[in-house]
Protein backbone atom coordinates (compact mmCIF):
# COMPACT_ATOMS: atom_id res chain seq x y z
CA UNK A 1 0.00 0.00 0.00
CA UNK A 2 1.43 3.34 -1.04
CA UNK A 3 1.99 5.25 2.34
CA UNK A 4 2.06 9.04 1.62
CA UNK A 5 5.16 9.93 3.52
CA UNK A 6 7.19 7.51 3.81
CA UNK A 7 10.35 9.17 5.73
CA UNK A 8 8.36 11.41 7.88
CA UNK A 9 8.13 12.14 11.40
CA UNK A 10 4.17 12.31 11.83
CA UNK A 11 2.23 13.90 14.29
CA UNK A 12 0.26 11.31 15.23
CA UNK A 13 -3.30 11.30 16.71
CA UNK A 14 -3.86 8.78 19.31
CA UNK A 15 -7.48 7.70 19.04
CA UNK A 16 -9.66 7.64 21.90
CA UNK A 17 -13.06 6.90 19.88
CA UNK A 18 -13.44 10.22 18.98
CA UNK A 19 -16.10 11.57 16.72
CA UNK A 20 -13.42 14.10 16.01
CA UNK A 21 -10.47 12.13 15.96
CA UNK A 22 -10.16 12.48 11.95
CA UNK A 23 -10.99 16.21 12.36
CA UNK A 24 -7.78 16.31 14.50
CA UNK A 25 -5.56 14.63 12.16
CA UNK A 26 -7.40 17.56 9.64
CA UNK A 27 -6.52 20.69 11.54
CA UNK A 28 -2.68 19.27 12.12
CA UNK A 29 -3.09 18.73 8.18
CA UNK A 30 -4.47 22.38 7.67
CA UNK A 31 -1.40 23.71 9.59
CA UNK A 32 0.67 21.87 6.75
CA UNK A 33 1.90 19.26 8.78
CA UNK A 34 1.31 15.66 8.34
CA UNK A 35 -0.20 13.75 11.10
CA UNK A 36 -1.63 10.15 11.23
CA UNK A 37 -4.36 8.57 13.30
CA UNK A 38 -3.26 5.13 15.76
CA UNK A 39 -5.46 3.14 17.93
CA UNK A 40 -5.69 3.48 21.57
CA UNK A 41 -4.23 -0.09 21.59
CA UNK A 42 -0.97 0.44 20.59
CA UNK A 43 1.27 0.45 23.15
CA UNK A 44 3.75 2.76 23.93
CA UNK A 45 6.40 1.06 22.32
CA UNK A 46 4.28 1.01 18.94
CA UNK A 47 3.52 4.81 19.15
CA UNK A 48 7.21 5.69 19.58
CA UNK A 49 8.31 3.54 17.41
CA UNK A 50 6.96 5.63 14.56
CA UNK A 51 9.08 8.42 16.19
CA UNK A 52 5.98 11.00 16.12
CA UNK A 53 7.65 14.48 15.88
CA UNK A 54 4.64 15.09 18.53
CA UNK A 55 1.74 13.16 19.80
CA UNK A 56 -1.54 14.24 20.59
CA UNK A 57 -4.56 12.55 22.74
CA UNK A 58 -7.96 12.60 21.55
CA UNK A 59 -11.21 12.92 22.96
CA UNK A 60 -13.29 9.83 23.26
CA UNK A 61 -16.56 9.08 25.43
CA UNK A 62 -15.28 6.74 28.13
CA UNK A 63 -14.67 8.18 31.71
CA UNK A 64 -11.25 7.67 33.30
CA UNK A 65 -12.91 5.97 36.26
CA UNK A 66 -15.01 3.25 34.37
CA UNK A 67 -13.57 -0.38 34.35
CA UNK A 68 -12.25 -0.87 30.94
CA UNK A 69 -11.64 2.69 30.42
CA UNK A 70 -8.77 3.64 27.59
CA UNK A 71 -5.38 3.58 29.63
CA UNK A 72 -2.96 6.69 28.92
CA UNK A 73 1.13 4.18 29.18
CA UNK A 74 3.05 7.02 31.14
CA UNK A 75 5.55 5.99 28.79
CA UNK A 76 3.99 7.76 26.32
CA UNK A 77 4.54 10.94 28.57
CA UNK A 78 8.08 10.41 29.76
CA UNK A 79 9.40 10.05 26.32
CA UNK A 80 10.54 13.58 25.79
CA UNK A 81 8.12 13.76 22.74
CA UNK A 82 5.58 16.83 22.81
CA UNK A 83 1.98 15.80 23.98
CA UNK A 84 -1.05 17.09 24.16
CA UNK A 85 -4.19 15.84 25.36
CA UNK A 86 -7.84 16.90 24.57
CA UNK A 87 -11.29 16.13 26.44
CA UNK A 88 -10.47 12.63 27.53
CA UNK A 89 -6.46 12.66 26.34
CA UNK A 90 -6.41 15.60 28.11
CA UNK A 91 -8.17 14.08 31.66
CA UNK A 92 -6.22 10.50 30.61
CA UNK A 93 -2.85 12.37 31.41
CA UNK A 94 -3.96 14.27 34.36
CA UNK A 95 -5.22 11.29 35.80
CA UNK A 96 -2.24 9.21 34.36
CA UNK A 97 0.31 11.96 36.15
CA UNK A 98 -1.58 11.96 39.41
CA UNK A 99 -3.85 14.67 39.03
CA UNK A 100 -7.17 15.08 40.65
CA UNK A 101 -9.97 13.99 38.04
CA UNK A 102 -13.67 15.04 39.72
CA UNK A 103 -16.26 12.69 38.85
CA UNK A 104 -19.17 14.69 40.56
CA UNK A 105 -18.38 17.95 38.88
CA UNK A 106 -20.53 19.91 36.77
CA UNK A 107 -21.05 19.22 33.30
CA UNK A 108 -20.23 21.32 30.33
CA UNK A 109 -21.67 20.41 26.73
CA UNK A 110 -21.71 23.05 23.35
CA UNK A 111 -20.80 26.72 23.93
CA UNK A 112 -18.70 27.62 27.19
CA UNK A 113 -17.19 30.87 28.03
CA UNK A 114 -13.07 29.87 29.69
CA UNK A 115 -11.06 32.81 31.34
CA UNK A 116 -7.64 32.48 30.42
CA UNK A 117 -5.50 33.36 33.33
CA UNK A 118 -1.94 32.67 31.68
CA UNK A 119 -1.71 33.56 28.39
CA UNK A 120 1.34 32.04 27.57
CA UNK A 121 2.41 28.99 26.43
CA UNK A 122 -0.22 26.77 24.58
CA UNK A 123 -2.77 29.77 24.71
CA UNK A 124 0.40 32.03 23.39
CA UNK A 125 -2.01 35.42 22.15
CA UNK A 126 -5.37 34.14 23.68
CA UNK A 127 -7.39 37.14 24.89
CA UNK A 128 -8.16 36.71 29.05
CA UNK A 129 -11.48 34.78 27.93
CA UNK A 130 -12.61 33.11 24.60
CA UNK A 131 -15.63 31.08 23.40
CA UNK A 132 -14.60 27.25 23.39
CA UNK A 133 -16.85 23.99 22.34
CA UNK A 134 -17.54 21.68 25.32
CA UNK A 135 -18.44 17.73 25.81
CA UNK A 136 -17.55 17.01 29.63
CA UNK A 137 -19.17 15.36 32.48
CA UNK A 138 -16.08 15.02 34.29
CA UNK A 139 -13.33 17.37 35.12
CA UNK A 140 -9.74 17.76 36.40
CA UNK A 141 -9.71 19.42 39.72
CA UNK A 142 -6.30 19.33 40.35
CA UNK A 143 -3.24 18.99 37.94
CA UNK A 144 -0.36 17.08 38.50
CA UNK A 145 2.74 18.65 40.09
CA UNK A 146 4.82 20.62 37.79
CA UNK A 147 1.74 22.06 35.84
CA UNK A 148 0.49 25.27 35.13
CA UNK A 149 -3.03 25.77 35.14
CA UNK A 150 -3.68 28.27 31.86
CA UNK A 151 -7.59 28.52 31.81
CA UNK A 152 -10.58 27.58 33.76
CA UNK A 153 -14.48 27.48 33.20
CA UNK A 154 -17.57 27.29 35.81
CA UNK A 155 -17.78 23.15 35.18
CA UNK A 156 -13.91 22.55 35.28
CA UNK A 157 -11.54 24.37 37.68
CA UNK A 158 -8.59 22.88 35.50
CA UNK A 159 -9.88 23.87 31.56
CA UNK A 160 -6.04 24.00 30.17
CA UNK A 161 -2.73 23.13 31.92
CA UNK A 162 1.14 22.70 30.64
CA UNK A 163 4.33 21.49 31.56
CA UNK A 164 6.40 23.29 29.60
CA UNK A 165 9.57 21.85 31.13
CA UNK A 166 8.04 18.16 30.09
CA UNK A 167 6.41 19.66 26.62
CA UNK A 168 3.10 18.23 28.19
CA UNK A 169 0.12 20.27 27.29
CA UNK A 170 -3.83 19.50 27.54
CA UNK A 171 -6.93 21.11 27.08
CA UNK A 172 -10.52 20.14 28.12
CA UNK A 173 -12.46 21.82 25.13
CA UNK A 174 -12.60 20.64 21.69
CA UNK A 175 -9.89 23.44 19.47
CA UNK A 176 -10.42 21.12 16.65
CA UNK A 177 -14.18 22.28 15.63
CA UNK A 178 -15.05 25.21 14.25
CA UNK A 179 -17.19 26.46 17.52
CA UNK A 180 -14.12 27.22 19.19
CA UNK A 181 -12.95 30.09 17.28
CA UNK A 182 -9.37 30.65 18.57
CA UNK A 183 -8.96 26.21 18.64
CA UNK A 184 -6.78 26.18 15.29
CA UNK A 185 -4.39 28.83 16.81
CA UNK A 186 -3.89 26.47 19.88
CA UNK A 187 -3.08 23.71 17.76
CA UNK A 188 -0.50 25.89 16.01
CA UNK A 189 1.15 26.85 19.00
CA UNK A 190 1.29 23.24 20.18
CA UNK A 191 2.55 22.61 17.03
CA UNK A 192 4.88 25.57 15.63
CA UNK A 193 5.61 26.85 19.38
CA UNK A 194 5.62 24.03 21.54
CA UNK A 195 6.97 21.37 19.30
CA UNK A 196 9.33 23.51 17.40
CA UNK A 197 7.49 21.72 14.11
CA UNK A 198 7.82 23.75 10.57
CA UNK A 199 5.01 23.74 7.87
CA UNK A 200 6.19 21.52 5.04
CA UNK A 201 2.81 19.35 4.67
CA UNK A 202 2.16 21.07 1.23
CA UNK A 203 1.02 19.83 -2.61
CA UNK A 204 4.13 20.06 -3.60
CA UNK A 205 5.83 17.91 -1.43
CA UNK A 206 3.00 15.15 -1.37
CA UNK A 207 3.39 14.85 -5.11
CA UNK A 208 7.38 14.44 -4.54
CA UNK A 209 7.06 11.68 -1.94
CA UNK A 210 4.29 9.93 -3.30
CA UNK A 211 6.15 9.81 -7.02
CA UNK A 212 9.20 8.15 -4.80
CA UNK A 213 6.93 5.31 -3.14
CA UNK A 214 4.90 4.66 -6.46
CA UNK A 215 8.32 4.29 -8.43
CA UNK A 216 9.83 1.87 -5.39
CA UNK A 217 6.40 0.09 -5.53
CA UNK A 218 5.70 -0.78 -8.85
CA UNK A 219 9.26 -1.22 -10.03
CA UNK A 220 8.98 -2.06 -13.76
CA UNK A 221 5.63 -3.70 -14.01
CA UNK A 222 3.22 -2.46 -15.70
CA UNK A 223 0.16 -1.00 -13.82
CA UNK A 224 -3.73 -0.26 -15.09
CA UNK A 225 -5.79 2.57 -13.35
CA UNK A 226 -9.76 2.55 -12.73
CA UNK A 227 -10.50 6.01 -13.97
CA UNK A 228 -13.88 7.16 -13.30
CA UNK A 229 -13.67 10.75 -14.55
CA UNK A 230 -14.20 12.33 -11.16
CA UNK A 231 -11.89 13.62 -9.11
CA UNK A 232 -10.01 10.81 -7.02
CA UNK A 233 -9.22 8.54 -9.45
CA UNK A 234 -8.13 11.04 -11.78
CA UNK A 235 -5.77 12.69 -9.18
CA UNK A 236 -4.18 9.27 -8.57
CA UNK A 237 -4.17 8.69 -12.18
CA UNK A 238 -1.93 12.03 -12.70
CA UNK A 239 -0.10 11.22 -9.90
CA UNK A 240 0.82 7.26 -11.09
CA UNK A 241 1.74 8.95 -14.34
CA UNK A 242 4.11 11.31 -13.40
CA UNK A 243 5.80 8.76 -11.65
CA UNK A 244 5.64 5.92 -14.12
CA UNK A 245 4.59 7.35 -17.36
CA UNK A 246 3.63 4.33 -20.00
CA UNK A 247 3.68 1.75 -17.95
CA UNK A 248 0.55 3.39 -17.01
CA UNK A 249 -2.87 2.38 -18.74
CA UNK A 250 -5.45 4.01 -17.64
CA UNK A 251 -8.90 2.03 -17.87
CA UNK A 252 -12.66 3.96 -18.12
CA UNK A 253 -14.98 1.15 -17.56
CA UNK A 254 -18.62 2.44 -18.63
CA UNK A 255 -20.86 0.74 -16.14
CA UNK A 256 -23.94 2.49 -17.52
CA UNK A 257 -24.34 3.83 -14.13
CA UNK A 258 -22.55 7.18 -15.38
CA UNK A 259 -23.71 10.36 -15.28
CA UNK A 260 -24.84 12.42 -18.52
CA UNK A 261 -21.99 13.26 -20.73
CA UNK A 262 -19.65 11.68 -18.67
CA UNK A 263 -17.73 9.22 -20.65
CA UNK A 264 -17.55 11.49 -23.10
CA UNK A 265 -15.47 14.32 -20.90
CA UNK A 266 -13.32 11.49 -20.10
CA UNK A 267 -12.79 10.60 -23.57
CA UNK A 268 -12.50 14.20 -24.76
CA UNK A 269 -10.31 15.36 -22.01
CA UNK A 270 -7.97 13.25 -19.50
CA UNK A 271 -5.61 11.87 -22.00
CA UNK A 272 -5.01 15.28 -23.61
CA UNK A 273 -4.49 16.61 -19.98
CA UNK A 274 -2.35 13.95 -19.17
CA UNK A 275 -0.69 12.00 -21.75
CA UNK A 276 -1.56 8.67 -20.24
CA UNK A 277 -2.58 6.11 -21.95
CA UNK A 278 -6.41 5.89 -22.18
CA UNK A 279 -8.42 2.30 -22.53
CA UNK A 280 -12.56 2.96 -22.56
CA UNK A 281 -14.76 -0.55 -22.32
CA UNK A 282 -18.15 -0.40 -22.78
CA UNK A 283 -19.25 -2.56 -19.56
CA UNK A 284 -23.01 -1.33 -19.59
CA UNK A 285 -24.72 -4.65 -20.18
CA UNK A 286 -22.78 -7.08 -17.78
CA UNK A 287 -23.07 -4.31 -14.92
CA UNK A 288 -27.35 -4.64 -15.73
CA UNK A 289 -27.03 -7.96 -15.74
CA UNK A 290 -25.67 -8.43 -12.58
CA UNK A 291 -27.71 -5.83 -10.77
CA UNK A 292 -31.16 -7.15 -12.27
CA UNK A 293 -33.48 -7.21 -9.31
CA UNK A 294 -31.19 -6.34 -6.61
CA UNK A 295 -32.44 -3.97 -4.20
CA UNK A 296 -29.81 -4.35 -1.20
CA UNK A 297 -27.66 -1.46 -1.55
CA UNK A 298 -25.05 -3.72 0.21
CA UNK A 299 -25.35 -6.23 -2.02
CA UNK A 300 -25.34 -3.77 -4.96
CA UNK A 301 -22.25 -1.81 -4.12
CA UNK A 302 -20.48 -5.39 -4.02
CA UNK A 303 -21.62 -6.39 -7.05
CA UNK A 304 -20.18 -3.22 -9.07
CA UNK A 305 -17.05 -3.65 -7.01
CA UNK A 306 -17.10 -7.37 -8.01
CA UNK A 307 -17.81 -6.20 -11.74
CA UNK A 308 -15.35 -3.48 -11.68
CA UNK A 309 -12.56 -5.50 -10.91
CA UNK A 310 -13.53 -8.04 -13.59
CA UNK A 311 -13.65 -5.82 -15.99
CA UNK A 312 -10.08 -4.89 -15.07
CA UNK A 313 -8.79 -8.01 -15.16
CA UNK A 314 -10.19 -8.53 -18.87
CA UNK A 315 -8.63 -5.21 -19.39
CA UNK A 316 -5.22 -5.65 -18.43
CA UNK A 317 -5.40 -9.46 -20.27
CA UNK A 318 -6.00 -7.06 -23.64
CA UNK A 319 -3.21 -4.41 -22.16
CA UNK A 320 -0.56 -7.47 -22.03
CA UNK A 321 -1.48 -8.38 -25.44
CA UNK A 322 -0.98 -5.09 -26.69
CA UNK A 323 -4.72 -4.65 -28.08
CA UNK A 324 -6.82 -1.73 -26.96
CA UNK A 325 -9.98 -3.87 -27.32
CA UNK A 326 -13.53 -2.82 -28.78
CA UNK A 327 -14.91 0.50 -28.39
CA UNK A 328 -11.28 1.76 -26.73
CA UNK A 329 -9.00 4.78 -27.53
CA UNK A 330 -5.93 5.05 -26.20
CA UNK A 331 -2.56 7.82 -27.08
CA UNK A 332 -0.95 4.96 -29.22
CA UNK A 333 2.59 4.75 -27.08
CA UNK A 334 4.20 1.55 -27.20
CA UNK A 335 3.46 -1.08 -24.82
CA UNK A 336 6.57 -2.92 -25.20
CA UNK A 337 7.75 -5.59 -22.51
CA UNK A 338 8.05 -3.56 -19.66
CA UNK A 339 6.39 -6.38 -17.54
CA UNK A 340 2.69 -8.52 -16.42
CA UNK A 341 0.36 -5.77 -14.99
CA UNK A 342 0.65 -6.72 -11.66
CA UNK A 343 -0.48 -3.63 -10.01
CA UNK A 344 -4.14 -1.75 -9.77
CA UNK A 345 -4.13 2.17 -9.08
CA UNK A 346 -7.29 3.21 -7.33
CA UNK A 347 -8.54 6.81 -6.09
CA UNK A 348 -9.17 5.36 -2.42
CA UNK A 349 -9.85 8.45 0.17
CA UNK A 350 -9.21 8.21 3.60
CA UNK A 351 -12.92 8.57 4.47
CA UNK A 352 -13.49 5.59 2.13
CA UNK A 353 -11.32 3.91 4.66
CA UNK A 354 -12.83 5.24 7.86
CA UNK A 355 -16.58 4.41 6.82
CA UNK A 356 -15.77 1.10 5.14
CA UNK A 357 -14.72 -0.20 8.97
CA UNK A 358 -11.23 0.66 8.35
CA UNK A 359 -9.95 2.30 11.18
CA UNK A 360 -9.43 0.50 15.03
CA UNK A 361 -12.78 -0.48 16.42
CA UNK A 362 -14.70 1.51 13.42
CA UNK A 363 -18.22 0.45 12.59
CA UNK A 364 -18.86 -0.33 9.01
CA UNK A 365 -21.41 2.44 7.69
CA UNK A 366 -21.13 1.44 4.29
CA UNK A 367 -18.90 -0.64 2.25
CA UNK A 368 -17.01 1.39 -0.54
CA UNK A 369 -16.90 0.01 -3.40
CA UNK A 370 -13.11 0.24 -3.67
CA UNK A 371 -13.02 -0.77 0.12
CA UNK A 372 -15.28 -3.32 1.91
CA UNK A 373 -16.72 -4.26 -2.30
CA UNK A 374 -13.23 -5.93 -3.04
CA UNK A 375 -13.38 -9.23 -4.05
CA UNK A 376 -11.08 -12.02 -2.06
CA UNK A 377 -9.53 -13.35 -4.82
CA UNK A 378 -8.30 -10.22 -6.92
CA UNK A 379 -5.37 -10.60 -8.66
CA UNK A 380 -4.22 -7.16 -8.63
CA UNK A 381 -1.98 -5.88 -5.79
CA UNK A 382 -3.22 -2.30 -5.04
CA UNK A 383 -1.67 1.35 -5.53
CA UNK A 384 -3.50 3.95 -3.78
CA UNK A 385 -1.72 7.36 -3.70
CA UNK A 386 -4.72 8.99 -2.16
CA UNK A 387 -5.53 6.60 0.59
CA UNK A 388 -4.64 8.58 3.39
CA UNK A 389 -5.63 12.11 2.16
CA UNK A 390 -8.90 14.34 2.28
CA UNK A 391 -11.06 15.71 -0.45
CA UNK A 392 -9.40 18.85 0.07
CA UNK A 393 -6.08 18.05 -0.12
CA UNK A 394 -6.58 15.43 -3.38
CA UNK A 395 -7.83 18.68 -5.10
CA UNK A 396 -4.81 20.73 -3.89
CA UNK A 397 -2.50 17.89 -5.36
CA UNK A 398 -4.37 17.85 -8.47
CA UNK A 399 -3.90 21.64 -9.13
CA UNK A 400 0.04 21.15 -8.24
CA UNK A 401 -0.30 18.61 -11.00
CA UNK A 402 -1.49 20.72 -13.76
CA UNK A 403 -5.30 19.49 -13.57
CA UNK A 404 -7.78 21.85 -14.74
CA UNK A 405 -10.19 23.43 -12.57
CA UNK A 406 -13.10 21.43 -14.40
CA UNK A 407 -11.57 17.79 -13.46
CA UNK A 408 -10.49 19.50 -10.00
CA UNK A 409 -13.87 20.81 -8.64
CA UNK A 410 -16.10 18.41 -10.41
CA UNK A 411 -18.77 17.69 -7.48
CA UNK A 412 -17.77 13.78 -5.88
CA UNK A 413 -19.43 11.01 -7.47
CA UNK A 414 -20.04 7.60 -5.93
CA UNK A 415 -18.24 4.87 -7.54
CA UNK A 416 -21.17 2.99 -7.77
CA UNK A 417 -22.59 5.61 -9.66
CA UNK A 418 -26.27 6.17 -10.29
CA UNK A 419 -26.49 2.57 -8.76
CA UNK A 420 -27.00 3.76 -5.48
CA UNK A 421 -29.02 6.68 -6.51
CA UNK A 422 -31.97 4.61 -7.32
CA UNK A 423 -34.03 3.41 -4.40
CA UNK A 424 -34.87 0.09 -5.80
CA UNK A 425 -33.59 -2.30 -8.62
CA UNK A 426 -31.55 -0.74 -11.31
CA UNK A 427 -33.06 -0.92 -14.89
CA UNK A 428 -32.44 1.50 -17.97
CA UNK A 429 -35.66 3.41 -17.66
CA UNK A 430 -34.66 4.22 -14.45
CA UNK A 431 -30.97 5.13 -15.03
CA UNK A 432 -32.28 7.25 -17.80
CA UNK A 433 -34.41 8.85 -15.27
CA UNK A 434 -31.91 9.60 -12.22
CA UNK A 435 -29.11 10.30 -15.22
CA UNK A 436 -31.62 13.50 -16.62
CA UNK A 437 -32.89 14.87 -13.15
CA UNK A 438 -28.97 15.00 -12.38
CA UNK A 439 -28.20 16.76 -15.40
CA UNK A 440 -30.80 19.14 -14.39
CA UNK A 441 -29.61 19.98 -11.44
CA UNK A 442 -25.92 20.02 -12.71
CA UNK A 443 -27.05 22.63 -15.11
CA UNK A 444 -28.66 25.33 -12.73
CA UNK A 445 -25.70 24.75 -9.85
CA UNK A 446 -22.96 25.65 -12.31
CA UNK A 447 -25.19 28.25 -13.41
CA UNK A 448 -25.69 29.87 -10.33
CA UNK A 449 -21.97 29.71 -9.74
CA UNK A 450 -21.96 26.81 -6.40
CA UNK A 451 -20.01 24.73 -7.91
CA UNK A 452 -17.29 25.53 -5.08
CA UNK A 453 -20.20 26.21 -2.36
CA UNK A 454 -21.95 22.70 -2.79
CA UNK A 455 -19.67 20.05 -1.51
CA UNK A 456 -22.26 17.74 -3.69
CA UNK A 457 -25.89 17.51 -4.50
CA UNK A 458 -27.16 13.60 -5.29
CA UNK A 459 -30.20 12.92 -6.97
CA UNK A 460 -31.81 10.18 -5.68
CA UNK A 461 -34.92 8.29 -7.80
CA UNK A 462 -37.68 6.73 -5.14
CA UNK A 463 -38.28 3.96 -7.37
CA UNK A 464 -40.39 1.97 -5.69
CA UNK A 465 -42.04 4.93 -4.57
CA UNK A 466 -45.18 6.46 -6.34
CA UNK A 467 -46.96 9.98 -6.37
CA UNK A 468 -50.28 11.17 -7.89
CA UNK A 469 -49.65 14.72 -9.66
CA UNK A 470 -51.37 16.44 -12.03
CA UNK A 471 -49.92 17.52 -15.12
CA UNK A 472 -50.88 19.21 -18.70
CA UNK A 473 -54.61 19.00 -16.90
CA UNK A 474 -54.27 15.04 -16.20
CA UNK A 475 -53.47 13.15 -13.45
CA UNK A 476 -50.13 11.30 -13.43
CA UNK A 477 -48.99 8.86 -10.91
CA UNK A 478 -45.16 9.16 -11.38
CA UNK A 479 -41.81 8.80 -9.29
CA UNK A 480 -40.45 11.38 -6.82
CA UNK A 481 -36.70 12.16 -6.69
CA UNK A 482 -34.55 13.58 -3.82
CA UNK A 483 -32.54 16.52 -3.84
CA UNK A 484 -29.82 16.33 -1.24
CA UNK A 485 -27.10 19.39 -1.44
CA UNK A 486 -24.32 19.60 0.93
CA UNK A 487 -21.88 21.25 2.12
CA UNK A 488 -18.96 19.49 3.46
CA UNK A 489 -15.33 19.80 4.08
CA UNK A 490 -14.06 16.32 3.90
CA UNK A 491 -17.33 14.29 3.65
CA UNK A 492 -16.83 13.14 7.24
CA UNK A 493 -19.67 15.30 8.70
CA UNK A 494 -21.87 17.48 6.21
CA UNK A 495 -24.53 20.23 6.62
CA UNK A 496 -27.70 20.45 4.19
CA UNK A 497 -27.37 23.39 1.79
CA UNK A 498 -29.23 26.68 2.30
CA UNK A 499 -30.30 27.25 -1.77
CA UNK A 500 -31.97 29.94 -2.81
CA UNK A 501 -35.85 29.18 -3.22
CA UNK A 502 -35.65 30.47 -6.22
CA UNK A 503 -32.76 28.26 -7.89
CA UNK A 504 -35.47 25.46 -6.01
CA UNK A 505 -38.22 26.69 -7.99
CA UNK A 506 -36.39 26.34 -11.09
CA UNK A 507 -34.98 22.99 -10.46
CA UNK A 508 -37.79 21.47 -9.52
CA UNK A 509 -39.67 22.91 -12.34
CA UNK A 510 -37.11 21.74 -15.26
CA UNK A 511 -37.16 18.19 -13.59
CA UNK A 512 -41.12 18.10 -13.83
CA UNK A 513 -40.92 19.52 -16.83
CA UNK A 514 -38.37 17.46 -18.84
CA UNK A 515 -38.10 14.12 -17.32
CA UNK A 516 -41.95 12.64 -17.81
CA UNK A 517 -41.25 10.09 -15.34
CA UNK A 518 -40.93 12.97 -12.38
CA UNK A 519 -44.15 14.48 -10.98
CA UNK A 520 -42.46 15.50 -7.41
CA UNK A 521 -39.54 17.20 -6.41
CA UNK A 522 -38.52 17.10 -2.62
CA UNK A 523 -35.63 18.06 -0.33
CA UNK A 524 -33.71 16.32 2.07
CA UNK A 525 -32.38 19.07 4.95
CA UNK A 526 -30.30 15.90 6.74
CA UNK A 527 -26.92 16.30 8.63
CA UNK A 528 -24.47 13.98 8.62
CA UNK A 529 -25.10 12.39 10.98
CA UNK A 530 -27.16 11.05 11.34
CA UNK A 531 -27.97 10.58 7.94
CA UNK A 532 -25.01 9.83 5.24
CA UNK A 533 -24.47 11.74 1.93
CA UNK A 534 -25.43 9.14 -0.07
CA UNK A 535 -28.79 7.30 0.58
CA UNK A 536 -27.35 3.86 0.34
Amino acid sequence: MTNPLPNANPVLVVDFGAQYAQLIARRVREAHIYSEIVPHRWSAAQVLAKNPAAIILSGGPASVFEPGAPRLDRAILEAGVPVLGICYGFQAMAYALGGDVDRGSKGEYGSTEASVTAGQGLLAGSPDGQTVWMSHGVAVARPPTGFEVLASTDGAPVAAFQDRDRRLYGMQWHPEVRHTPLGQAALENFLYREAGLSPNWTPGSIVADQVSAIRAQAGPARVICGLSGGVDSSVAAALVQRALGNQLTCVFIDHGLLREGEREQVERDFAAVTGANLVVQDASAVFLEALAGVTDPETKRKIIGREFIRAFEAAAREVVAGVAGPGSVGSGASNEDVGEVKFLVQGTLYPDVVESGGGDGAATIKSHHNVGGLPEDMKFELIEPLRWLFKDEVRAVGSELGLPDSMVWRQPFPGPGLGVRIIGAVTQGRLDTVRRADAVVREELTQAGLDREIWQCPVVLLADVRSVGVQGDGRTYGHPVVLRPVTSEDAMTADFSRLDYGLLARIAGRITGEVPEVNRVVLDITSKPPGTIEWE
